[in-house]
């Protein structure tokens, strides 16, 4: 009996003392934020309250198991109400919560206030990728999952960043309060980095405030912290802090950018793009091989889409569906991206022989699709 007491006792140290050591990845991590060490400093000092409470409690029951034992002649006493005891287990708790309640009630009050911001930035979720619009700056981009449709199914090795690689990440200046106003397009999302202390939903209609103030430059990642359907693994955040000046020098190379050009595209030119930005935004619902996932993702071999007339199959991609998972993409993808998914759709997976078989056209060029995004705005 009293080897098995030893060796637990031995056991609930060796637990404690693993847990509490703060470069073990089973706990919260600090962080690079204001925001992110006061939250784990509250979760720490949570954590240490249930430890003595653990220790008194089993302390207690494991003293009485020996003390009081039946081998020892031991036996149980009858009582039932005593109005001192019952005082103080109500007032303990009472107060503990109380003492737990105050700082975490500053910190979130904290949380909220995003006065005296140096940088505004709107946060749009969409099923499965982020909009980031620079609001002062006049920047706007999306961010999307780079991880190879490869890797997610198992056919090359995972990296290190497997599911936390996007293409463009969002890039803000370190020691600089950064106000986030968060959003979704669809679903209800939930933009979550650890490391800059910062879970925040959402919500289709509505604009939730919050903000980050990084102390050191580096590369934070995260994901959508809420399920938003059926790709939602695919879904991370990348947050590159860096100096003033690097994200000075940042603005000005984005601000600058050229106009998209709609200028026709060589057929070559527009399969190669195609299928890349299609694997991009496209493959995760539709698959590589244009089976989809029905009923939820329907395919696009052989489909009356890709196989029907051009000019709707421009419009479907730009209006999208409502009440669907098939978003419209007007507003995501330029003309050139657009025309290029669309030719490499349909001359995909049998398509072109379709096409050509019922005189359709497989080619799209830009200027077709921005003639069909004016035809649609009217």
């Amino acid at each position: 009996m009293q080897h098995c007491i030893i060796r637990f006792i031995i056991f609930c140290f060796c637990l404690i003392a693993t847990t509490v050591w703060g470069a073990v990845p089973l706990n919260m991590p600090v962080g690079v934020t204001p925001i992110s060490q006061d939250v784990y400093d509250l979760h720490m000092a949570g954590f240490y309250v249930c430890c003595v409470i653990g220790i008194i409690v089993f302390g207690v029951l494991i003293y009485s198991l020996v003390k009081y034992r039946k081998s020892k002649g031991a036996k149980a006493a009858h009582f039932h109400e005593h109005l001192g005891i019952e005082i103080i287990w109500t007032t303990i708790p009472f107060l503990i919560l109380v003492g737990l309640a105050i700082p975490a009630t500053l910190v979130l009050a904290k949380i909220h206030n995003t006065s005296e911001s140096a940088l505004t930035i709107k946060v749009t979720g969409y099923q499965w990728k982020w909009k980031y619009e620079y609001l002062d700056q006049g920047i706007r981009f999306f961010s999307t999952l780079t991880t190879s449709l490869d890797q997610i199914n198992g056919k090359m090795p995972k990296n290190e960043w497997y599911l936390l690689e996007v293409d463009n990440p969002m890039v803000v200046p370190v020691n600089t309060k950064v106000n986030l106003l968060i959003t979704a397009d669809d679903v209800i999302h939930s933009w979550w980095v650890p490391d800059l202390g910062i879970k925040q939903d959402a919500i289709p209609g509505y604009i939730n405030e919050n903000w980050i103030f990084v102390t050191q430059p580096g590369v934070y990642r995260g994901q959508c912290g809420e399920l938003c359907g059926a790709n939602h693994a695919f879904m991370p955040i990348v947050v590159k802090a860096v100096p003033q000046e690097e994200f000075n020098q940042w603005v000005i190379s984005n601000r600058n950018m050229a106009p998209i050009s709609l200028a026709p595209m060589k057929e070559s030119e527009l399969l190669a793009l195609g299928k890349t930005e299609y694997e991009k935004n496209c493959a995760m619902c539709h698959q590589n091989t244009g089976l989809g996932l029905p009923p939820t993702f329907p395919p696009l071999k052989k489909s009356r889409v890709t196989t029907g007339p051009v000019n709707a199959d421009v419009s479907f991609v730009l209006t999208g569906v409502p009440g669907t998972a098939m978003q419209a993409f007007a507003d995501q993808l330029d003309d050139r991206t657009l025309a290029a998914i669309i030719t490499y759709t349909r001359q995909s997976w049998g398509n072109d022989e379709i096409n050509k078989r019922h005189n359709q056209p497989t080619v799209v060029q830009p200027l077709d699709v921005e003639n069909a995004r004016q035809s649609n705005k009217k």
